[in-house]
């Protein structure tokens, strides 16, 4: 996986992301894992390492400036996207990871325990009947449904300073004008990757 080690590489320059050799030896053995695994689990549509590497790593760690805070939940995280690959480069950050599908909860678990990464819990469940109010400073989702609902769904979980992150394609404009709130809007370039991708910050307060 020698230029799958590269393409990470030149990817994690382009978006500025200083990395250790431990940090991208983890991501790489995370994308062995996700490869192995998608055969009898369907984790991902995407079959192919190089692919992974652009589509879910990268894509996942361009949001890294945007993250900050001291307790993180991954909403609808799937197969730990982006919750294992922002977990690696915030290790005194405690991350909990939420999905109600049990095959997805199942790798992630594993793959927690192979790469021996202590600041994530794993959660399989639904995000309304989690209960732990008011804990989290920040609620991350690679969208996957409208903003509202996703703000209606998660805003109990945010401290009152917390704010909702929203990893998104192209700039929800109809989405943006439904929530009634402010927000931030950043345009992310993930390297490699032509598609439009967005990062929606909607605070609590």
């Amino acid at each position: 996986m020698d230029n799958g080690r590269e393409l990470l590489l030149d990817g994690l320059a382009e978006l500025g992301i200083v990395a250790t050799d431990r940090q991208v030896d983890l991501l790489l053995a995370f994308v062995k894992l996700m490869t192995k695994w998608n055969k009898a689990y369907n984790l991902s549509a995407i079959r192919e390492q190089e692919a992974m590497l652009r589509l879910h790593i990268l894509d996942s760690l361009a949001v890294l400036p945007y993250v900050s805070g001291q307790k993180i939940i991954d909403v609808g995280t799937g197969a730990g996207l982006p919750g294992i690959p922002l977990a690696i480069f915030m290790p005194d950050v405690q991350f909990t990871l939420l999905d109600s599908n049990s095959k997805k909860t199942r790798f992630v678990q594993q793959s927690i325990m192979e790469l021996n990464l202590s600041n994530i819990e794993i959660i399989h469940g639904r995000v309304e009947g989690l209960g732990r109010a008011a804990e989290f400073d920040v609620v991350i989702s690679r969208a996957f449904a409208s903003l509202y609902d996703i703000m209606a769904l998660t805003e109990y979980l945010l401290q009152p300073q917390g704010a909702l992150l929203a990893m998104k394609g192209g700039v929800p404009k109809e989405e943006l004008a439904q929530i009634g709130r402010e927000y931030s809007v950043k345009s992310i370039v993930v390297p490699g990757v032509e598609a439009e991708r967005c990062l929606v910050r909607i605070n609590k307060t």
